[in-house]
């Protein structure tokens, strides 16, 4: 038997309708699987025991959030690598064999990310990376395009935690997720925190996963995810900039958040936005927000001047898109 050198964990919660056929795609790929529960009460943590008992199931007590259901796995694993999934995918064969070879060939890379295709339409793009721009806005690539045109791998911002890997001895180095965002943006938060430690993320269309996307939260637009998105969107910029970048990007910001408050009015969660939008502002002035800052440092200069580019050069990208 070949080594195993990656570690699957997928985070669950309410998962009945799609976690069987996610452990079925993976029973022929050579990794580690960790089920981390997040207090599923529809009957998926008991389909998980007695369907695949292989599967190294993690039972949490109640729904902690996409974050700590993950590190706990991440925690539980032993593996050069670690793949996150969630638990509404089907992965194509190769899958991790195509991820682990992309991080083979660079060093210097943190993450890889899965091409994603649509479950229902596979020929049409869920995620082919993910990108962060001066307007505070983080958007998937190739959202709803055709799949052809995304088949060249290439550097990204960050990789969507849907379906990618990690190298473990960068999280040992730069920390896991940030459990302060419970959902949402936290990988575009991990990934922002590798580019700055000067490590890149890659975009791996080798690695195909189906997805049907929303499966936890119930809609592409809610209020929930409307709430935590507005939330974690101050909070990923705040943590993330230092002061002099944060005052350089202000007015972008300023634009970019406005911007959303008035597409999300039009579809009737302007509230929930704006809500979100408070309560971030309240994290950043909380010691758990301000404790979880990255600190600048002048060794890092070049990797926030090379961001900083990337920030510009992606809302072109963005409204190319």
């Amino acid at each position: 038997m070949s080594e195993i050198r990656s570690t699957v964990v997928i985070p669950n919660y309410n998962g009945m309708q799609y976690i069987e056929n996610c452990l079925a795609s993976l029973r022929e790929e050579p990794a580690g699987v960790i089920v981390v529960d997040n207090g599923s009460t529809d009957g998926s943590r008991e389909l998980v025991q007695e369907k695949f008992p292989t599967v190294h199931l993690i039972v949490l007590d109640k729904n902690y959030g996409f974050c700590k259901a993950v590190n706990r796995g991440m925690e539980a694993s032993k593996t050069t690598y670690i793949i996150l999934l969630n638990n509404d995918t089907v992965v194509e064969p190769g899958f991790v064999r195509a991820l682990e070879a992309a991080m083979d060939d660079d060093k210097r890379a943190f993450s890889g990310a899965a091409q994603m295709v649509s479950m229902g339409r596979p020929e049409v793009i869920d995620d082919a990376g993910d990108y962060y721009c001066a307007l505070g806005w983080a958007f998937a690539a190739g959202k709803d395009r055709p799949r052809e045109n995304y088949g060249v791998p290439g550097e990204i911002f960050s990789a969507c935690g849907g379906a990618c890997i990690y190298r473990r001895r960068v999280l040992e180095r730069i920390g896991m997720l940030d459990e302060n965002h419970f959902a949402y943006l936290e990988d575009v938060d991990l990934g922002y925190r590798a580019r700055i430690y000067g490590y890149r993320n890659l975009y791996v269309p080798d690695a195909v996963v189906r997805h049907a996307g929303s499966a936890s939260s119930g809609s592409r637009y809610n209020a929930f995810k409307a709430e935590q998105t507005a939330r974690n969107s101050v909070y990923l910029a705040y943590k993330n900039m230092p002061p002099a970048q944060l005052l350089l990007n202000f007015p972008f910001l300023l634009a970019g958040f406005l911007v959303k408050q008035l597409f999300f009015l039009k579809k009737g969660l302007g509230g929930n936005w704006w809500k979100g939008t408070v309560k971030g502002f309240r994290l950043c002035c909380s010691p758990e927000g301000r404790e979880r800052r990255v600190r600048f440092s002048g060794k890092r200069l070049s990797a926030y001047v090379r961001i900083q580019w990337e920030l510009w050069r992606n809302m072109w990208y963005r409204f190319r898109l």
